[in-house]
């Protein structure tokens, strides 16, 4: 099995598309030695997580690291975010620019169909099912899409980036009631830096499963890896730092679902 999930008894699934750390053998010739460091990874996300029990949720993670395919690109390899750089499906550039494989190495046309079959598509058949479990018990689900980055990626965007970077799609994704209770819980915290909708408006998971109309309401967090951990290798693990932010993250959460089944209970009416 190429992914792991955990079936939750709550509306909130919890998608880890980037969590992966896994290169099969006999791909890792192809690429830079570098590479097998796996550096564009979401560290830690699953230990930082570590609360998602009580709150009931589903766990959806890889096994497979995005360096072998991006789980939260469009299988036909549209670009995410036209005019800036971007990742591809099967990526061939670290965050820094710099390639990925060996020349000449790059995955050809049929090895990436052949990935896309493998890895993409049972992930994604089974975010899809999970979701149409959640929506029959609960009537509406809550999918979040949970992600972690450097804070500072120059190939990527200009600057620094804010701490915590919530995207809904520009408010296509989810109620905009939902994007406004956790922008009330970030602000009420005034400890770390937040935006909703900036740089990072949500990849292909939310874009694609967002549909608040039909009571799916998806949110990607993407948030800097400096309140968590060690931004630089060996890529550590900070417990210190890690709970401080973790009451922050369940909060946004909790109130996130709270907006959610308040939305579902209003298209009702």
């Amino acid at each position: 099995m190429s992914y792991s999930l955990h079936h939750g008894t709550s509306p909130l699934l919890v998608s880890m598309p980037h969590v992966g750390t896994e290169i099969p053998p006999e791909l890792q010739s192809a690429y830079q030695p570098r590479a097998l460091a796996l550096e564009d990874t979401d560290w830690h996300l699953a230990r930082l997580y570590d609360f998602l029990p009580e709150l009931g949720a589903s766990v959806l993670m890889p096994r497979m690291s995005r360096y072998v395919i991006d789980l939260n690109r469009p299988p036909d390899d549209t670009p995410m975010y036209p005019g800036a750089a971007n990742t591809e499906l099967c990526p061939t550039r670290f965050f820094t620019g710099d390639a990925l494989y060996q020349a000449g190495c790059e995955p050809s046309d049929a090895e990436r169909l052949r990935r896309r079959a493998l890895y993409w598509q049972p992930y994604h058949a089974a975010l899809a099912a999970e979701l149409q479990r959640i929506k029959a018990v609960h009537g509406f689900a809550l999918l979040w899409d949970a992600h972690s980055i450097r804070s500072q990626i120059p190939w990527l965007f200009e600057g620094t980036l804010p701490g915590l970077n919530i995207g809904t799609a520009s408010g296509a994704s989810a109620d905009s009631a939902i994007a406004a209770a956790i922008d009330q819980v970030c602000a009420q915290a005034g400890a770390v830096t937040h935006v909703v909708n900036g740089r990072f408006k949500g990849g292909y998971i939310t874009r694609h499963y967002g549909a608040p109309q039909d009571g799916v309401h998806a949110v990607q967090l993407e948030m800097c890896q400096y309140l968590y951990m060690d931004e630089t290798l060996p890529f550590a693990f900070d417990a210190q730092k890690a709970a401080a932010i973790r009451p922050l993250l369940k909060a946004m959460m909790q109130q996130a679902l709270a907006a959610c089944a308040a939305a579902q209970n209003e298209s009702r009416q």
